[in-house]
């Protein structure tokens, strides 16, 4: 992808690195909480992983790659593990709204 701004130096890249890294981060806390409210409409546990929507969101974010220029090996692998990493706190978040049931007698 070409930007619009050409860097005279190392520490211009990395100050324009760290303004988006930033961004990026915002963006992340923004879909975390969207992925703590899809735990809550999860019925179990084994509604999580939900590898078809994997699928399309992947599928997704290579046709992004490729529209804005982006290296799709990066995107693919930044996605599939940001996806692992969610579907792990959606575990924890799901199991704090939905704990388990003592047996009843």
């Amino acid at each position: 992808m070409n930007t619009d701004v050409t860097c005279h130096s190392l520490e211009d890249v990395r100050q324009h690195i760290d303004r988006l890294d930033r961004e990026l981060v915002r963006l992340i806390a923004e879909r975390g909480a969207y992925v703590c409210q899809a735990a809550g409409f999860k019925r179990s546990a084994a509604e999580i992983p939900a590898p078809q929507r994997v699928a399309q969101v992947l599928k997704r974010v290579d046709a992004l790659a490729v529209e804005f220029g982006a290296e799709r090996p990066v995107v693919a692998a930044v996605w599939r593990a940001m996806i692992d990493a969610f579907v792990a706190a959606e575990r924890n978040v799901h199991a704090v709204l939905h704990p388990p049931q003592p047996p009843s007698h």
